[in-house]
Protein backbone atom coordinates (compact mmCIF):
# COMPACT_ATOMS: atom_id res chain seq x y z
CA UNK A 1 0.00 0.00 0.00
CA UNK A 2 1.30 3.45 -0.84
CA UNK A 3 0.96 6.49 1.33
CA UNK A 4 0.10 9.97 0.18
CA UNK A 5 2.55 12.00 -1.83
CA UNK A 6 2.46 15.14 0.33
CA UNK A 7 5.91 16.10 1.66
CA UNK A 8 6.50 14.52 5.08
CA UNK A 9 7.05 16.73 8.11
CA UNK A 10 8.41 14.15 10.58
CA UNK A 11 11.81 12.51 10.06
CA UNK A 12 11.64 9.48 12.38
CA UNK A 13 8.30 8.21 11.16
CA UNK A 14 7.16 4.60 11.52
CA UNK A 15 8.00 3.76 7.92
CA UNK A 16 11.38 5.53 7.99
CA UNK A 17 12.49 3.51 11.02
CA UNK A 18 11.17 0.23 9.57
CA UNK A 19 12.95 0.96 6.27
CA UNK A 20 16.23 1.49 8.13
CA UNK A 21 15.81 -1.83 9.96
CA UNK A 22 15.06 -3.64 6.68
CA UNK A 23 18.15 -2.03 5.16
CA UNK A 24 20.22 -3.32 8.09
CA UNK A 25 19.18 -6.92 7.37
CA UNK A 26 19.75 -6.56 3.61
CA UNK A 27 23.18 -5.00 4.12
CA UNK A 28 24.10 -7.67 6.68
CA UNK A 29 23.62 -10.35 4.02
CA UNK A 30 25.72 -8.37 1.54
CA UNK A 31 28.74 -7.83 3.81
CA UNK A 32 28.64 -11.28 5.42
CA UNK A 33 28.71 -13.06 2.06
CA UNK A 34 31.21 -10.67 0.45
CA UNK A 35 33.61 -11.45 3.29
CA UNK A 36 33.15 -15.23 3.31
CA UNK A 37 32.36 -16.19 -0.30
CA UNK A 38 35.93 -16.35 -1.62
CA UNK A 39 36.99 -18.59 1.29
CA UNK A 40 33.91 -20.76 0.73
CA UNK A 41 34.70 -21.21 -2.98
CA UNK A 42 38.24 -22.28 -2.12
CA UNK A 43 37.22 -24.66 0.68
CA UNK A 44 34.19 -26.22 -1.03
CA UNK A 45 35.24 -26.29 -4.69
CA UNK A 46 39.05 -25.92 -4.48
CA UNK A 47 38.70 -22.79 -6.62
CA UNK A 48 41.75 -20.84 -7.72
CA UNK A 49 42.32 -17.36 -6.30
CA UNK A 50 40.95 -15.71 -9.44
CA UNK A 51 37.86 -17.96 -9.48
CA UNK A 52 37.31 -17.32 -5.77
CA UNK A 53 37.50 -13.61 -6.44
CA UNK A 54 34.92 -14.02 -9.18
CA UNK A 55 32.64 -15.79 -6.72
CA UNK A 56 32.62 -12.58 -4.69
CA UNK A 57 32.52 -10.10 -7.57
CA UNK A 58 29.72 -11.96 -9.44
CA UNK A 59 27.39 -10.45 -6.84
CA UNK A 60 28.54 -6.95 -7.75
CA UNK A 61 28.21 -7.71 -11.47
CA UNK A 62 24.61 -8.79 -10.88
CA UNK A 63 23.94 -5.69 -8.82
CA UNK A 64 25.27 -3.45 -11.59
CA UNK A 65 23.11 -5.25 -14.15
CA UNK A 66 20.01 -4.71 -12.00
CA UNK A 67 20.76 -1.04 -11.37
CA UNK A 68 20.96 -0.47 -15.13
CA UNK A 69 17.26 -1.26 -15.37
CA UNK A 70 16.13 -0.49 -11.81
CA UNK A 71 14.79 2.94 -12.70
CA UNK A 72 12.63 1.45 -15.43
CA UNK A 73 11.51 -1.40 -13.16
CA UNK A 74 10.49 1.11 -10.49
CA UNK A 75 8.34 2.97 -13.00
CA UNK A 76 6.86 -0.30 -14.24
CA UNK A 77 6.29 -2.22 -10.97
CA UNK A 78 6.34 0.39 -8.24
CA UNK A 79 8.65 0.65 -5.25
CA UNK A 80 7.03 -1.78 -2.80
CA UNK A 81 6.33 -4.57 -5.34
CA UNK A 82 9.92 -4.43 -6.62
CA UNK A 83 11.25 -4.50 -3.06
CA UNK A 84 9.13 -7.52 -2.13
CA UNK A 85 10.03 -9.48 -5.27
CA UNK A 86 13.71 -8.81 -4.60
CA UNK A 87 13.46 -9.93 -0.97
CA UNK A 88 11.71 -13.18 -1.93
CA UNK A 89 14.64 -13.92 -4.27
CA UNK A 90 17.00 -12.97 -1.42
CA UNK A 91 15.48 -15.69 0.78
CA UNK A 92 15.49 -18.37 -1.91
CA UNK A 93 19.05 -17.79 -3.09
CA UNK A 94 20.41 -17.77 0.47
CA UNK A 95 18.98 -21.28 0.92
CA UNK A 96 20.01 -22.49 -2.54
CA UNK A 97 23.68 -21.87 -1.69
CA UNK A 98 23.53 -24.92 0.59
CA UNK A 99 22.79 -27.61 -2.05
CA UNK A 100 24.80 -25.90 -4.83
CA UNK A 101 27.29 -28.56 -5.89
CA UNK A 102 29.46 -26.82 -8.49
CA UNK A 103 31.42 -23.62 -8.84
CA UNK A 104 29.45 -22.64 -11.93
CA UNK A 105 26.15 -22.97 -10.09
CA UNK A 106 27.59 -20.90 -7.26
CA UNK A 107 28.53 -18.16 -9.73
CA UNK A 108 25.02 -18.16 -11.20
CA UNK A 109 23.48 -17.88 -7.74
CA UNK A 110 25.84 -15.04 -6.84
CA UNK A 111 24.83 -13.16 -10.00
CA UNK A 112 21.09 -13.62 -9.31
CA UNK A 113 21.59 -12.65 -5.67
CA UNK A 114 23.38 -9.50 -6.77
CA UNK A 115 20.55 -8.58 -9.13
CA UNK A 116 18.04 -8.96 -6.30
CA UNK A 117 20.22 -6.76 -4.10
CA UNK A 118 20.63 -4.06 -6.75
CA UNK A 119 16.90 -3.89 -7.50
CA UNK A 120 15.74 -4.12 -3.88
CA UNK A 121 18.30 -1.68 -2.55
CA UNK A 122 17.41 0.86 -5.22
CA UNK A 123 13.68 0.51 -4.51
CA UNK A 124 14.14 0.96 -0.76
CA UNK A 125 16.66 3.81 -1.01
CA UNK A 126 14.39 5.64 -3.46
CA UNK A 127 11.30 5.25 -1.28
CA UNK A 128 13.15 6.46 1.80
CA UNK A 129 14.01 9.74 0.08
CA UNK A 130 10.28 10.41 -0.21
CA UNK A 131 9.84 9.65 3.52
CA UNK A 132 12.36 12.32 4.55
CA UNK A 133 11.24 15.95 5.00
CA UNK A 134 12.90 17.97 2.18
CA UNK A 135 14.45 20.42 4.67
CA UNK A 136 16.23 17.52 6.44
CA UNK A 137 17.12 15.51 3.33
CA UNK A 138 20.84 15.09 3.99
CA UNK A 139 20.40 14.50 7.72
CA UNK A 140 17.76 11.84 7.07
CA UNK A 141 19.86 10.14 4.38
CA UNK A 142 22.74 9.97 6.84
CA UNK A 143 20.60 8.42 9.56
CA UNK A 144 19.20 5.86 7.12
CA UNK A 145 22.74 4.98 6.06
CA UNK A 146 23.65 4.16 9.67
CA UNK A 147 21.88 0.83 9.25
CA UNK A 148 24.23 -0.18 6.44
CA UNK A 149 27.19 1.17 8.42
CA UNK A 150 26.43 -1.13 11.37
CA UNK A 151 26.44 -4.11 9.02
CA UNK A 152 29.95 -3.22 7.78
CA UNK A 153 31.26 -4.14 11.24
CA UNK A 154 28.86 -6.93 12.30
CA UNK A 155 28.66 -8.73 8.92
CA UNK A 156 32.41 -9.33 8.43
CA UNK A 157 32.80 -10.22 12.12
CA UNK A 158 30.13 -12.93 11.88
CA UNK A 159 31.66 -14.16 8.62
CA UNK A 160 35.02 -14.65 10.33
CA UNK A 161 33.38 -16.47 13.26
CA UNK A 162 31.42 -18.85 11.01
CA UNK A 163 34.11 -19.37 8.38
CA UNK A 164 36.86 -20.04 10.94
CA UNK A 165 35.02 -23.19 11.97
CA UNK A 166 34.11 -24.09 8.39
CA UNK A 167 30.40 -23.81 9.19
CA UNK A 168 29.26 -22.21 5.94
CA UNK A 169 25.79 -23.73 6.23
CA UNK A 170 25.30 -21.52 9.29
CA UNK A 171 26.33 -18.52 7.16
CA UNK A 172 23.67 -19.25 4.56
CA UNK A 173 20.95 -20.00 7.11
CA UNK A 174 21.74 -16.78 8.97
CA UNK A 175 21.54 -14.88 5.68
CA UNK A 176 18.18 -16.51 4.91
CA UNK A 177 16.85 -15.49 8.33
CA UNK A 178 17.99 -11.90 7.78
CA UNK A 179 16.30 -11.95 4.37
CA UNK A 180 13.06 -13.27 5.87
CA UNK A 181 13.13 -10.53 8.51
CA UNK A 182 13.60 -7.88 5.81
CA UNK A 183 10.79 -9.41 3.74
CA UNK A 184 8.35 -9.41 6.68
CA UNK A 185 9.12 -5.76 7.31
CA UNK A 186 8.59 -5.10 3.59
CA UNK A 187 5.04 -6.43 3.77
CA UNK A 188 4.02 -3.91 6.45
CA UNK A 189 5.93 -0.96 5.01
CA UNK A 190 3.91 1.90 3.54
CA UNK A 191 6.06 3.30 0.76
CA UNK A 192 5.10 6.43 -1.18
CA UNK A 193 4.82 6.07 -4.94
CA UNK A 194 5.47 8.99 -7.32
CA UNK A 195 2.52 10.56 -9.11
CA UNK A 196 1.91 9.04 -12.52
CA UNK A 197 2.77 11.28 -15.43
CA UNK A 198 1.06 11.21 -18.81
CA UNK A 199 3.54 10.74 -21.65
CA UNK A 200 3.17 11.63 -25.28
CA UNK A 201 2.42 8.53 -27.41
CA UNK A 202 5.68 8.92 -29.31
CA UNK A 203 7.81 9.68 -26.25
CA UNK A 204 9.11 6.15 -25.98
CA UNK A 205 10.52 6.33 -29.50
CA UNK A 206 12.61 9.42 -28.99
CA UNK A 207 16.33 8.96 -29.48
CA UNK A 208 18.12 8.38 -26.20
CA UNK A 209 14.93 7.61 -24.30
CA UNK A 210 16.19 4.18 -23.18
CA UNK A 211 19.46 5.65 -21.91
CA UNK A 212 17.51 8.31 -20.00
CA UNK A 213 15.45 5.54 -18.39
CA UNK A 214 18.56 4.02 -16.77
CA UNK A 215 20.88 7.01 -16.33
CA UNK A 216 19.82 10.37 -14.90
CA UNK A 217 21.77 13.19 -16.61
CA UNK A 218 21.17 15.46 -13.60
CA UNK A 219 22.47 12.88 -11.10
CA UNK A 220 25.36 11.62 -13.24
CA UNK A 221 27.95 14.36 -12.43
CA UNK A 222 27.89 13.80 -8.67
CA UNK A 223 27.62 10.04 -9.28
CA UNK A 224 30.92 10.17 -11.19
CA UNK A 225 32.49 11.68 -8.07
CA UNK A 226 31.30 8.70 -6.03
CA UNK A 227 32.60 6.37 -8.76
CA UNK A 228 36.11 7.84 -8.40
CA UNK A 229 36.01 7.78 -4.60
CA UNK A 230 34.45 4.30 -4.60
CA UNK A 231 37.35 3.08 -6.72
CA UNK A 232 39.76 4.44 -4.11
CA UNK A 233 37.76 2.86 -1.28
CA UNK A 234 37.73 -0.51 -3.08
CA UNK A 235 41.45 -0.79 -2.35
CA UNK A 236 40.62 -0.89 1.36
CA UNK A 237 37.93 -3.54 0.98
CA UNK A 238 39.94 -5.82 -1.27
CA UNK A 239 43.56 -5.39 -0.22
CA UNK A 240 43.84 -3.97 3.28
CA UNK A 241 43.85 -7.42 4.92
CA UNK A 242 46.55 -8.98 2.68
CA UNK A 243 48.54 -5.72 2.95
CA UNK A 244 48.59 -5.92 6.75
CA UNK A 245 49.23 -9.68 6.74
CA UNK A 246 52.27 -9.09 4.54
CA UNK A 247 53.56 -6.77 7.29
CA UNK A 248 52.87 -9.30 10.09
CA UNK A 249 49.83 -7.36 11.34
CA UNK A 250 47.02 -9.90 10.71
CA UNK A 251 44.77 -8.64 13.53
CA UNK A 252 44.96 -5.00 12.48
CA UNK A 253 42.36 -5.34 9.71
CA UNK A 254 39.66 -6.39 12.18
CA UNK A 255 40.01 -3.40 14.45
CA UNK A 256 40.55 -1.11 11.44
CA UNK A 257 37.01 -1.87 10.25
CA UNK A 258 35.57 -1.63 13.75
CA UNK A 259 37.19 1.78 14.23
CA UNK A 260 36.12 2.73 10.70
CA UNK A 261 32.49 1.79 11.43
CA UNK A 262 32.43 3.73 14.71
CA UNK A 263 33.80 6.82 12.97
CA UNK A 264 31.21 6.52 10.20
CA UNK A 265 28.46 6.35 12.82
CA UNK A 266 29.78 9.54 14.42
CA UNK A 267 30.09 11.33 11.07
CA UNK A 268 26.45 10.64 10.20
CA UNK A 269 25.34 12.51 13.35
CA UNK A 270 26.57 15.89 12.12
CA UNK A 271 27.43 15.77 8.40
CA UNK A 272 23.83 15.87 7.19
CA UNK A 273 22.93 18.76 9.47
CA UNK A 274 25.86 20.80 8.20
CA UNK A 275 24.83 20.14 4.59
CA UNK A 276 21.17 21.02 5.22
CA UNK A 277 22.02 24.25 7.04
CA UNK A 278 25.18 25.48 5.30
CA UNK A 279 25.03 23.98 1.83
CA UNK A 280 26.81 21.21 -0.06
CA UNK A 281 30.28 22.72 -0.31
CA UNK A 282 30.52 23.31 3.44
CA UNK A 283 30.64 19.55 4.01
CA UNK A 284 31.72 18.03 0.69
CA UNK A 285 35.13 19.71 0.38
CA UNK A 286 36.20 18.87 3.98
CA UNK A 287 35.13 15.19 3.79
CA UNK A 288 36.78 14.74 0.40
CA UNK A 289 40.02 16.17 1.79
CA UNK A 290 39.81 13.99 4.91
CA UNK A 291 39.20 10.88 2.80
CA UNK A 292 42.21 11.63 0.61
CA UNK A 293 44.34 12.11 3.74
CA UNK A 294 43.18 8.75 5.07
CA UNK A 295 44.18 7.00 1.85
CA UNK A 296 47.55 8.73 1.99
CA UNK A 297 48.14 7.35 5.51
CA UNK A 298 47.81 3.83 4.10
CA UNK A 299 50.62 4.59 1.66
CA UNK A 300 53.02 4.94 4.60
CA UNK A 301 54.88 2.08 6.25
CA UNK A 302 52.12 0.54 8.40
CA UNK A 303 52.23 0.93 12.16
CA UNK A 304 49.52 0.75 14.79
CA UNK A 305 49.37 4.55 14.80
CA UNK A 306 49.18 5.06 11.02
CA UNK A 307 46.54 2.34 10.58
CA UNK A 308 44.47 3.80 13.42
CA UNK A 309 44.65 7.31 11.95
CA UNK A 310 43.79 5.94 8.49
CA UNK A 311 40.70 4.21 9.91
CA UNK A 312 39.53 7.43 11.55
CA UNK A 313 40.12 9.60 8.49
CA UNK A 314 38.64 7.22 5.91
CA UNK A 315 35.65 6.52 8.16
CA UNK A 316 35.00 10.22 8.64
CA UNK A 317 35.63 11.05 4.99
CA UNK A 318 33.97 8.25 3.03
CA UNK A 319 31.31 7.70 5.69
CA UNK A 320 30.05 11.28 5.43
CA UNK A 321 30.65 11.48 1.69
CA UNK A 322 28.14 8.75 0.83
CA UNK A 323 24.90 10.28 2.19
CA UNK A 324 25.92 13.83 1.31
CA UNK A 325 26.62 12.93 -2.32
CA UNK A 326 23.43 10.87 -2.54
CA UNK A 327 21.46 13.84 -1.28
CA UNK A 328 22.88 16.00 -4.06
CA UNK A 329 21.89 13.34 -6.60
CA UNK A 330 18.25 13.04 -5.51
CA UNK A 331 17.79 16.77 -4.92
CA UNK A 332 18.82 17.45 -8.51
CA UNK A 333 15.74 15.73 -9.97
CA UNK A 334 11.96 15.85 -9.72
CA UNK A 335 10.29 13.42 -7.25
CA UNK A 336 9.09 11.16 -10.07
CA UNK A 337 12.73 10.73 -11.23
CA UNK A 338 14.20 9.83 -7.83
CA UNK A 339 14.30 6.15 -8.79
CA UNK A 340 16.53 6.73 -11.81
CA UNK A 341 18.69 9.20 -9.86
CA UNK A 342 19.16 6.75 -6.99
CA UNK A 343 19.89 3.94 -9.45
CA UNK A 344 22.46 6.10 -11.24
CA UNK A 345 24.20 6.95 -7.97
CA UNK A 346 24.51 3.36 -6.74
CA UNK A 347 25.36 2.09 -10.20
CA UNK A 348 28.45 4.31 -10.23
CA UNK A 349 29.28 3.28 -6.67
CA UNK A 350 29.00 -0.41 -7.58
CA UNK A 351 31.18 0.07 -10.65
CA UNK A 352 33.91 1.73 -8.60
CA UNK A 353 33.83 -0.64 -5.62
CA UNK A 354 33.16 -3.78 -7.65
CA UNK A 355 35.55 -3.40 -10.56
CA UNK A 356 38.26 -1.27 -8.96
CA UNK A 357 39.99 -4.28 -7.39
CA UNK A 358 40.35 -5.93 -10.79
CA UNK A 359 42.52 -3.06 -12.05
CA UNK A 360 44.27 -2.61 -8.72
CA UNK A 361 45.17 -6.30 -8.59
CA UNK A 362 47.12 -5.85 -11.80
CA UNK A 363 48.99 -2.88 -10.33
CA UNK A 364 50.12 -4.50 -7.08
CA UNK A 365 52.89 -6.67 -8.62
CA UNK A 366 54.35 -3.49 -10.14
CA UNK A 367 53.80 -0.98 -7.33
CA UNK A 368 53.39 -3.04 -4.17
CA UNK A 369 50.65 -2.34 -1.65
CA UNK A 370 52.03 0.98 -0.45
CA UNK A 371 52.47 2.18 -4.02
CA UNK A 372 48.91 1.15 -4.81
CA UNK A 373 47.54 3.08 -1.84
CA UNK A 374 49.63 6.06 -2.92
CA UNK A 375 47.95 5.93 -6.33
CA UNK A 376 44.56 5.66 -4.64
CA UNK A 377 45.31 8.73 -2.52
CA UNK A 378 45.93 10.60 -5.79
CA UNK A 379 42.64 9.21 -7.14
CA UNK A 380 40.86 10.57 -4.05
CA UNK A 381 42.43 13.99 -4.68
CA UNK A 382 41.15 13.73 -8.25
CA UNK A 383 37.68 13.32 -6.75
CA UNK A 384 38.00 16.79 -5.18
CA UNK A 385 38.68 18.40 -8.54
CA UNK A 386 35.91 16.40 -10.17
CA UNK A 387 33.47 17.55 -7.49
CA UNK A 388 34.36 21.19 -8.20
CA UNK A 389 33.67 20.72 -11.90
CA UNK A 390 30.54 18.61 -11.39
CA UNK A 391 28.84 20.57 -8.64
CA UNK A 392 31.04 22.62 -6.31
CA UNK A 393 31.49 25.68 -8.53
CA UNK A 394 27.77 26.42 -8.32
CA UNK A 395 28.25 27.83 -4.85
CA UNK A 396 28.04 27.00 -1.19
CA UNK A 397 24.29 26.42 -1.19
CA UNK A 398 24.15 24.51 -4.45
CA UNK A 399 21.58 21.84 -3.61
CA UNK A 400 18.27 22.47 -5.29
CA UNK A 401 15.17 20.37 -5.32
CA UNK A 402 14.31 19.28 -8.80
CA UNK A 403 10.59 19.18 -8.02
Amino acid sequence: MSIHNNPPTKLFSRDFVLSAVANLFISMVFYLLMTSMALYAIDRFQASDSAAGLASSAFIIGSVAARLIAGKLLALCGRKPLLLISLVVFVLVSLLYIPANSLWLLLVLRFIHGMAFGAGNTALATAVQALIPPARRSEGTGYFGLSATLSTAVGPLLAVVFASSGNYTAVFIFCALCSVAAMLIGFILRLPEPAKTVKHPTAGRRKGNFLRSIISPAALPISLVIFVCGTAYSGIIAFLAPFLISHSMPGAASWFFILYAVTVLISRLFAGRIQDRRGDNAIMYPVLLVFAAGMAMLALEPTTLTIGIAALLTGLGFGALMPCAQTIAVMAVAPAEMGVATSTFFLMLDLGVGFGPIVLGLAIPLLGYTGMFGILAAVAVLGIGLYFVAHGRRGAAATTVGA
